[in-house]
């Protein structure tokens, strides 16, 4: 999907969820002030918010869409991620001012005036919140929208927090039972609770996560598929918004391999990861491995063992033996919970103690995708 679709159908479906909601502040508004009912109207206020939250991801993706320049060679998408954090701000705006409206009426109660069109109404609320959800969601996840995906989620707890509100007239009307402020209390910690999720969601965008195993998976897969290629690693992926990926990696080549025919698989592997991920295969680095060598494969083989006997190390990749320099050259993955410093300094030792005359070259590796 391109970005000018991708836009469209975000700012399209805002557009649904603003008119939408906006009718149904309105509607709840009237019922609740009618009905005296506090419930109600803080069901009403949460559909503004929405409504609110609608505006603010049209105006995201308008700015995110905005075309690269020489002050941002990579683009606006990461804006997306900002209206997203507003987003989930004015919901969290919303559940407080709630509560404690909510609290208030606890403390100063007041009959509710429930009438038939009323409940009428608030039924058909929850249906429509229920239709307006399940079509954003799948707007949102079409066009790998954050912002989007968040407020479908929002509309179908909005149903939910709706249908409370008529549980809790339909008790009043038959057993003469006051919940109204109670509910109104539950539905503003769900609004809270749901405020925050989406701001840890997306302070987790911004800040960057973990690479999606599948998706490392299959870079490595198309990489490793590519004629001369033993093996692929140190894949890192940095995003710049949705759908604006870019990715580096090292291979393993054999020692014999031409500068001609290295480039030759680079760009094979960069093109083929490009149509079949989108993914910008922006950095390609190259490890070697000894062909035709014992004593190098007797001498990886010694090493990778003195490396796993360290509790710690999750992996031992890119080992090259250059005896006549005398230099042994490998990378070391360690867990992020391990003393990693001091874990290469021990296993550099033991390698020395192993290999006397030669200089041992270990690069740390982070845990990043495996």
């Amino acid at each position: 999907m391109n970005e000018k679709e991708r836009n469209r159908i975000i700012v399209r479906t805002s557009i649904v969820g603003i008119v939408t909601n906006v009718l149904l502040a309105g509607g709840k508004a009237a019922v609740g002030l009618i009905a005296n009912s506090i419930a109600v109207v803080l069901d009403a206020v949460n559909n503004l918010s929405d409504a609110l939250s609608s505006v603010v991801t049209i105006l995201g993706a308008k700015l995110a869409g905005r075309k690269p320049d020489k002050k941002h060679p990579l683009g606006y998408g990461r804006i997306e991620y900002l209206s997203a954090m507003i987003v989930a701000a004015l919901v969290l705006y919303a559940g407080i001012t709630s509560l404690v409206e909510s609290v208030k009426k606890i403390i100063h109660p007041e009959a509710a005036d429930y009438s038939t069109l009323s409940l009428i109404l608030i039924g058909a609320a929850v249906v429509v919140k229920v239709i307006l959800g399940r079509y954003v969601s799948a707007k949102g996840k079409k066009a790998d929208s954050a912002a989007l995906t968040a407020s479908g989620k929002d509309a179908l707890f909005d149903a939910v927090l709706s249908f409370s509100v008529l549980v809790s007239a339909l008790i009043y009307l038959t057993l003469h039972v006051s919940l109204e402020a109670y509910v109104g209390v539950v539905i503003a910690l769900f609004i809270i609770k749901s405020g925050i999720e989406m701001m840890l969601e997306t302070v987790n965008d911004i800040l960057g996560q973990r690479t999606d195993p599948e998706l490392a998976a299959q870079i490595k897969r198309i990489v490793t598929e590519e004629e001369g290629v033993r093996g692929a690693y140190d894949l890192l992926i940095n995003n710049y918004g949705p759908n604006r990926n870019y990715a580096s990696v090292h291979i393993e080549v054999p020692d014999t391999a031409t500068a001609a025919e290295i480039d030759r698989m680079t760009r094979n592997i960069q093109s083929r990861v490009y149509s079949e991920t989108g993914i910008v295969l922006a950095g390609v680095g190259v490890y070697s491995y000894n062909t035709g060598d014992d004593a190098a494969a007797k001498a990886r083989d010694r090493i990778r063992q003195i490396a796993f006997s360290h509790e710690g190390v999750l992996q031992f990749h890119g080992f090259y033996m250059d005896e006549e320099r005398k230099d042994l050259r490998f990378d070391l993955v360690t867990a992020f919970d391990a003393n990693g410093a001091k874990l290469l300094e021990t296993i550099r030792d033991e390698v020395l103690e192993e290999f006397p005359g030669y200089s041992v070259i270990i690069a740390p590796d982070i845990d990043l995708t495996e």
